[in-house]
């Protein structure tokens, strides 16, 4: 369940981050602002694994994780809800204020799953996230060629935030066999 919920983390990432400049650029009366909500994207991205250590240490590493995605699903869909400079830069903010805090979280976890082996579980969910930054654009590069716009790869990629979240509840919610569950499960 856990590694099903980042590959669609997986998708949500490199779906905004290969196209949000296009994408803006495209968007009415937003042509030439892609590159500035990239930036806001990369501002709001470099506080945040500091951010969501913080609200993980509050509410749990799971719950973090559940509430990034939905917030990030939020925010990939903020430019194409209503195409104007607020919400574009509201998405760009919550896009980049959470990717690189799920990471982290993941990684972080990795040392409680295994802690005499996290490199182990690190690498089959970077495996899982990698496949994921592969097929995503190749499918939105499809959709777009069909549609004429990204509107139907970004509805993916919101679409597979909230699916990898609802993975994660059912993660959170599962018994891990006898063993009692790990301390991010039960918060």
């Amino acid at each position: 369940l856990f590694t099903v919920a980042y590959f669609c983390a997986g998708i949500g990432y490199v779906v905004s981050a290969t196209f949000i400049v296009a994408l803006v650029d495209e968007l009415p009366g937003l042509e030439g602002k892609g590159v500035w909500a990239f930036l806001v994207m990369g501002l709001a991205a470099a506080p945040s694994a500091m951010l969501w250590d913080l609200i993980a240490r509050r509410i749990g590493n799971l719950n973090a994780m559940i509430v990034a995605s939905l917030l990030q699903a939020v925010g990939i869909l903020l430019p194409i809800i209503e195409p104007n400079i607020v919400f574009t830069m509201l998405g760009a903010i919550l896009f980049g204020g959470t990717f690189v805090g799920i990471v982290c979280l993941v990684l972080t976890m990795a040392g409680r799953f295994y802690p005499s082996r996290p490199a182990k579980f690190m690498g089959k969910m970077t495996i899982f996230y990698g496949v994921a930054q592969i097929i995503a654009p190749a499918i939105t590069g499809l959709l777009r060629e069909y549609n004429g716009d990204y509107a139907a790869g970004l509805y993916t990629a919101s679409a597979a935030m909230v699916v990898g979240a609802l993975f994660l509840i059912m993660a959170k919610s599962r018994e891990f066999g006898a063993k009692p569950a790990p301390e991010f499960v039960n918060r």
